[in-house]
């Protein structure tokens, strides 16, 4: 049995920019150790796998190493996939089961528009050696609510530029058992910008994260006064991103391209 698996780039309306997702759409589900084969053969960020259940889809994301309990950038790629491919009527709303509870996707203009719980943070300490292992000093950490809730720590830096130049030692980070969102107030254009270093889960550096900004959001709600933001996770391969803040609900926007299509013959 074969199955279709596409490459697609997210949070980006070019080739190569954004985020890459591998979207697999299988017609049954599949054994949970196969999936975490075929993610660490895909070696993106994420792997999704989408299958049909009636009139909704389940889905589910694996990095290479793990199965993670939210990722935004691949289900924006799974909604792109079931459109481009006719799985769903276009501009029908999709409705995935996930672990995260229910997301949907549904056009937004020329963009794809996801909705996805909210990651409120909370001021906290600084972990030990994490000044060391970012190589800089941020001016406030916080932390998931109730605190490691979701994996991740927002450390807020007060200039942009202290944000594009971060060289994390990776080796260091590897040691947490959490990830590190760090972001600043942007200039211009972009209300924020972040960047995503992922080490424990096997990404030292997510491209553009869609989860992540299920804490940004709330975080510069607070600080910025305001609920609707376009933002941009400053990777090497950069993507933009519509974020607004709907009560316990983000609604995130973008584009996606499709840059491979193929069958998974194993």
């Amino acid at each position: 049995m074969s199955h279709t698996l596409l490459q697609i780039d997210a949070f980006t309306s070019r080739p190569f920019g954004g985020n890459p997702a591998a979207v697999c759409l299988l017609d049954a589900p599949a054994d949970p150790a196969w999936m975490q084969q075929v993610a660490a053969e895909m070696n993106l960020a994420e792997t999704a796998f989408v299958v049909p259940q009636g009139d909704r889809f389940g889905l589910r994301w694996f990095t290479p190493t793990i199965e993670i309990g939210l990722c935004g950038h691949a289900t924006l790629a799974s909604a792109h996939a079931l459109w481009q491919l006719g799985r769903v009527a276009a501009g029908s709303r999709i409705a995935f089961d996930t672990a995260s509870g229910e997301l949907t996707a549904e056009p937004d203009g020329d963009r794809i528009a996801i909705e996805m719980p909210t990651r409120p943070m909370a001021p906290g300490p600084t972990p030990d050696g994490l000044i060391e292992a970012l190589g800089a000093t941020p001016h406030a950490v916080s932390h998931g609510v109730p605190a490691r809730a979701h994996g991740n720590l927002v450390v807020e830096f007060t200039h942009e530029h202290e944000v594009r130049a971060l060289a994390p030692r990776f080796d260091r980070l590897r040691g947490y058992d959490f990830g590190v969102i760090a972001t600043a107030k942007g200039s211009g254009r972009y209300d924020f910008i972040s960047r995503y270093f992922a080490s424990p889960y096997g990404i030292d550096e997510d491209p553009v994260t869609g989860s992540a900004h299920c804490s940004l959001a709330p975080y510069w709600a607070e600080r910025l006064g305001k609920t609707t933001f376009l933002a941009w996770q400053a990777s090497a391969r950069g993507g933009e991103l519509l974020v607004q803040l709907k009560g316990d609900r983000v609604r995130l926007s973008g584009h996606a391209v499709t840059v491979l299509r193929g069958e998974l013959t194993v």
